[in-house]
């Protein structure tokens, strides 16, 4: 089909892929997200996570928090990018991240999990989201300018 350009890489074998990995990441995420921890909900006050990330920065356990919360939807906003070119642009992309990292603490508040609900959460998974898609999609631009 001439001027026709496929929505993801060089071939159109590449959709059920992408289709594939994007289902699997957003899989895994639900069960990192949603499993339950025990139960009711707490609040994650605002201030009081910040100080604490602030206070803990030497400790491995604050550590491993902040980057969980910055590689959770890092994977799903790579493959989407990469799926859904013209997700890329930082407001499109992070406007997705966001419903996404708001859908999961809702969800969070809502069901009986025993998570804490916090916006901070939201917003670093929507920070490393919005870093890895930006990534993926600067990537993948020389690609598609000789493809296409």
């Amino acid at each position: 089909m001439r001027g026709h350009k496929p929505a993801c890489g060089p071939s159109g074998a590449a959709r059920p892929w992408a289709d594939a990995a994007l289902a699997a990441a957003g899989a895994l995420v639900a069960l990192l997200t949603l499993l339950p921890q025990g139960e009711g909900t707490a609040w994650g006050a605002p201030l009081a996570e910040l100080r604490w990330y602030a206070a803990g920065l030497s400790s491995e356990a604050t550590m491993l928090q902040l980057t969980g919360n910055l590689v959770l939807l890092a994977p799903l906003a790579v493959l989407a990018v990469l799926r859904w070119p013209s997700l890329a642009p930082p407001l499109r992309l992070g406007g997705a991240a966001l419903a996404v990292a708001v859908g999961i603490e809702l969800l969070q508040w809502a069901l009986p999990l025993g998570r804490v609900v916090s916006p901070v959460d939201a917003v670093l998974n929507t920070l490393g989201a919005l870093l890895a898609g930006w990534a993926a999609a600067l990537l993948a631009a020389p690609a598609r300018a000789t493809t296409s």
